[in-house]
């Protein structure tokens, strides 16, 4: 039988929802409030400043981003939750960054779309307060909305915000997903963790693009993950070297930061690595026609960028390979001929902006 909000003990029932997310794969749930004013003031001066590059929609939604009490009317309490998404069996990052022949892909989406995943748990989490609360209202959010979620995963005591602008958690580094289920429900409310970064700066040295400006600042403008994902157009020619083979996001500032040691391996299967993405040369990628992008990449993150950015990406990356004589694995002689015949032949019927980057590419073997 549901009860109502008014002799609902919420002490039980934040423990329920917390022991109830753990069935269905969660590996932390926290609770927190909806007050963001300090967050709100850093997001305003990150937006006039510009670092949010053609990201518009970070700017279109105003104070809603900071106010979720205003999103979505009734909102009392954001239930945060944390899934890692560490595939296991994945060939080990830094020797494939390492290789020039190779196609380094963000760890995150070598498997399902974790969109799809994230939401199908939050919902059925939701249906089960549902099932015990008559006057449950909710709304679930998986990265496809204006919601601030390392900043309500920090208030709910899941980590602490890192200098590279992910969460951090001492148990499991910063290699997981968030999600959030806005809620009516006044549920007991879990306080911050302490911050554990210290005077380590490894996320900011490492940076290819020195895209992290200062500790806990952003120029996504600068930033792999957002040139080769967000940015519709030409990727900036003082950007292509440093891409180096990164063709779909850039994983550096985790794989630098000391507490990644501990992430944890992903227990969803949905994140099993597919087409062995993990471990794949740029010139099998880039020869693949646009139905293939299209049939292989259903159902993953990467299909929403669209077949002209991801064989952009790989243009500037087979161009770096091309000009890889001093990377620990430099392309060889043999390949750098196939190389260089898959951009030709590919250019004819390349768009004007592929055409654009295959050029660029093919200049680098001189």
């Amino acid at each position: 039988m549901k009860s109502n909000l008014s002799i609902t003990n919420f002490a039980d029932l934040t423990r329920s929802i917390k022991a109830w997310g753990k069935e269905l794969g969660f590996d932390e749930i926290g609770i927190s409030d909806t007050d963001l004013s300090v967050e709100e003031n850093h997001l305003q001066q990150w937006l006039n400043d510009g670092h949010h590059g053609e990201m518009d929609y970070m700017a279109r939604h105003g104070t809603k981003r900071a106010r979720p009490h205003e999103l979505v009317p009734g909102t009392v309490r954001v239930i945060s939750v944390r899934l890692n998404y560490v595939a296991p069996h994945a060939k080990e990052s830094w020797s494939v960054l390492e290789d020039a022949d190779a196609a380094f892909i963000s760890r995150y989406t070598l498997g399902r779309d974790y969109h799809k995943v994230m939401r199908n748990k939050l919902q059925k989490l939701a249906d089960k307060i549902h099932s015990e609360v008559e006057d449950f209202s909710y709304r679930v959010f998986t990265d496809s909305a204006p919601v601030m979620e390392v900043a309500l995963a920090r208030k709910a005591g899941i980590g602490w915000r890192g200098k590279h602008t992910l969460l951090l958690t001492r148990e499991a580094g910063s290699m997981f997903f968030l999600g959030e289920l806005f809620t009516n429900l006044p549920l007991v409310l879990d306080q911050p963790t302490s911050e554990h970064c210290g005077t380590c700066r490894k996320c900011i040295d490492i940076c290819p693009t020195q895209a992290i400006t200062a500790p806990y600042q952003l120029d996504a403008r600068r930033c792999i993950s957002y040139l080769t994902i967000e940015n519709k157009g030409a990727i900036p020619e003082e950007f292509r070297a440093a891409m180096g083979n990164r063709i779909y996001g850039c994983d550096d500032c985790q794989l630098a930061c000391p507490w990644n040691k501990y992430a944890k391996l992903a227990n969803e299967i949905d994140f099993n690595i597919r087409h062995q993405l993990d471990d794949i040369t740029l010139v099998e990628l880039f020869n693949w026609s646009e139905q293939q992008f299209n049939e292989r990449m259903e159902g993953s993150a990467i299909r929403r960028i669209g077949y002209d950015a991801w064989s952009r990406n790989i243009a500037v990356a087979l161009g770096n390979a091309l000009h890889s004589h001093t990377a620990r694995m430099p392309t060889s002689a043999e390949n750098i001929s196939i190389i260089t015949s898959s951009l030709i032949q590919r250019r004819e019927s390349a768009s004007e902006m592929v055409r654009l980057h295959i050029d660029w590419a093919l200049a680098q073997a001189h």
